[in-house]
């Protein structure tokens, strides 16, 4: 944490806001620090605050807040954050939660001349560019902690979470991620974090698994999904890869034949079967058992709780094939 005391410099702008938004920014990237990492005999530089989303930020507060409030516009400058403090709440309607797909202009009319001026996307989808720029950069997304009826607080953080999916995002190409929504985005983030995707950008998975970004590791009501293999072959993490992406098929049926073989001779419950994957369901574990008894490597006997599974077909059925090999 960062101690309490006096700003290192402090800058007063009481003119319109036209007359001095350049030098804003060049203040802030007087101290705009460069971050540094390596890929093989390449080293990368990316600013701790990327110039598109602090203009947007401040561009929203200027536009968007409340001016029948007298107090002022405020925007701090940390090591790794930026906070920018307008006052008056979101306008009516507008919440944390649907901050990226809902618009309610406050002031209207400023909105509009910063859009003649080439300042703002005509569409209003300032904050939306924050969001994406911010992942680009592999960075934590906008953070609205602290808005509340009288104000809305913004931070900006600046600190690089993974420079390896910055480089991934670079690996898909500029052409590609022109083309991605800011749900594609979210999405992305979302998975390489390991976090659930929310119902409402679901409908975003399809796209991104037909395009070989995510891949899908289980399904249902629990479905997860990974960043795709070529993410973790392009960062040399197979291994990586592999534990993510869990065992396939295969590799599960064969760890349920050799705990089967292993207590051959009491045969097993199924409950302990679920013991062996425990990251399938009951269901699962029975549609790969019902695999290896029509592949003649298991079979039950018995019913219900008390049903046991044994290796190799049953006695009844190693009869029947050798009565129909023998000679007549």
């Amino acid at each position: 944490m960062e101690a309490s005391g006096p700003a290192a410099q402090r800058a007063e702008f009481r003119k319109g806001f036209f007359l001095f938004q350049d030098e804003l920014w060049n203040l802030v990237n007087l101290r705009n620090e460069i971050q540094h990492y390596q890929d093989g005999l390449f080293v990368w530089d990316i600013p701790t605050f990327n110039k598109r989303a602090a203009r947007e930020a401040i561009l929203n507060a200027v536009s968007h807040r409340d001016y029948r409030l007298a107090g002022s516009t405020f925007v701090r400058q940390f090591p790794r954050r930026l906070e920018i403090t307008s006052p008056g709440g979101f306008p009516p309607g507008i919440t944390t939660q649907n901050i990226l797909w809902n618009q309610a202009p406050r002031n209207r009319r400023i909105a509009e001349v910063f859009a003649k001026c080439g300042l703002v996307d005509r569409s209003g989808q300032g904050v939306n560019l924050m969001f994406e720029e911010c992942i680009k950069e592999s960075k934590r997304q906008p953070d609205f902690t602290g808005t509340d009826a009288h104000q809305v607080c913004l931070t900006l953080w600046g600190e690089i979470q993974d420079p390896r999916f910055l480089r991934f995002l670079e690996k898909i190409g500029e052409e590609k991620l022109a083309s991605f929504s800011t749900q594609d985005f979210l999405v992305l983030d979302l998975i390489h974090r390991e976090q659930a995707v929310p119902l409402e950008l679901q409908p975003r998975l399809p796209s991104l698994l037909e395009q070989g970004i995510i891949e899908r590791i289980s399904r249902g009501k629990g479905r997860r999904f990974i960043l795709s293999q070529a993410f973790y072959t392009f960062l040399g993490k197979r291994g990586a890869y592999t534990r993510k992406r869990g065992l396939d098929r295969e590799e599960k049926k064969i760890l349920l034949l050799k705990h089967i073989e292993r207590n051959q001779k009491n045969g097993t419950r199924l409950h302990e079967l679920n013991q062996v994957l425990p990251s399938l369901t009951m269901y699962q574990v029975q549609a790969l058992l019902r695999v290896l008894k029509a592949e003649n490597q298991a079979h039950c006997v018995g019913a219900t709780k008390a049903a046991r599974w044994y290796p190799d077909p049953p006695p009844d059925r190693i009869a029947s094939k050798q009565s129909k090999s023998s000679p007549q």
